[in-house]
């Protein structure tokens, strides 16, 4: 897959792949090691204070460590992305602008995250209003993007980024509505499979998933394999250490990369086209 990012303030849209929306760490300065900050945990070896370089961080902005990662205990590390934060900020503000740049960057990752799903919900809505609704919330979020990075937009006001956020949910959730209304009700056996339920560790193998509403579901350690994903909705869903062994995510709805990261699959699991497979996955 090809992960080279446009160049700086080119604007890919919604009828564009996804591609510039992945972490590309040869072109960062090693922000998300630096601005963000984890507890030791099983995810992670130590502890490290936002705003702090990691300790296995090397002077050149690459990390000592990386083929061994999940070896060492830095599993977290290994399904992160910043959804291709990283590379916009560093090209705009890291050299001239550290401060800035730390404080950017989450909040380009958030920005951009919600680029990743609007791209989903443009191309799989079947009413052309609502995917022309999502090209223009794609611009708006990447003028909010330029007045991040840039400290510059039009009107010279800063982006109301919680007020994108709650435009983008709403049409993403109109979608899904959509998209899984086409299809009979799912039956009420238990567990229930509805938006925010927890699943942890439930056997779903013989249970009907396809378009189920599992929105910000907890699927912690949970058997989903061989089982067909199509049309689920999974935004926001924890798939850390789901059995997606042999399953069918591939027309799933709102997948991300750090969901499958998290989660344990092998060659047989069937991935979105822009979801390259985990080094895990075998």
């Amino acid at each position: 897959m090809n992960t080279t990012p446009l160049p700086f303030g080119t604007r890919p849209t919604a009828d564009d792949d996804r591609s510039t929306l992945h972490g590309d760490c040869l072109r960062c300065h090693a922000l998300c090691c630096t601005a963000l900050g984890f507890e030791r945990s099983a995810d992670f070896a130590v502890d490290k204070p936002a705003g702090i370089p990691c300790p296995q961080l090397a002077t050149d902005h690459r990390c000592t460590i990386h083929d061994a990662l999940r070896a060492r205990g830095y599993r977290g590390c290994t399904v992160y992305d910043c959804f291709g934060a990283g590379q916009i900020v560093s090209a705009a503000t890291a050299d001239r602008h550290p401060g800035r740049a730390r404080t950017a960057f989450p909040r380009v990752q958030h920005l951009h995250e919600m680029l990743w799903h609007l791209h989903d919900a443009a191309h799989r809505t079947y009413d052309p209003d609502t995917a022309a609704d999502a090209r223009a919330l794609t611009e708006e979020i990447h003028t909010a993007v330029t007045a991040v990075t840039t400290g510059t937009t039009p009107n010279r006001t800063e982006p109301d980024i919680p007020d994108l956020h709650a435009r983008v949910r709403a049409l993403l959730r109109g979608v899904s509505d959509e998209i899984r209304g086409s299809y009979p009700p799912i039956d009420e056996d238990r567990p229930r499979l509805a938006a925010g339920v927890d699943l942890a560790g439930a056997d779903l193998r013989h249970r009907r998933v396809y378009a189920a509403d599992l929105r910000g579901a907890c699927l912690i350690g949970a058997d989903l394999r061989g089982c067909d994903l199509t049309d689920a909705d999974l935004l926001g869903a924890d798939l850390r250490d789901a059995r997606i062994d042999d399953a069918d995510l591939s027309r799933a709805l709102y997948v991300t990369s750090p969901q499958i990261g998290a989660a344990r699959g092998n060659r047989c699991t069937r991935l979105p086209a822009d979801i390259p497979p985990p080094s895990h996955f075998r």
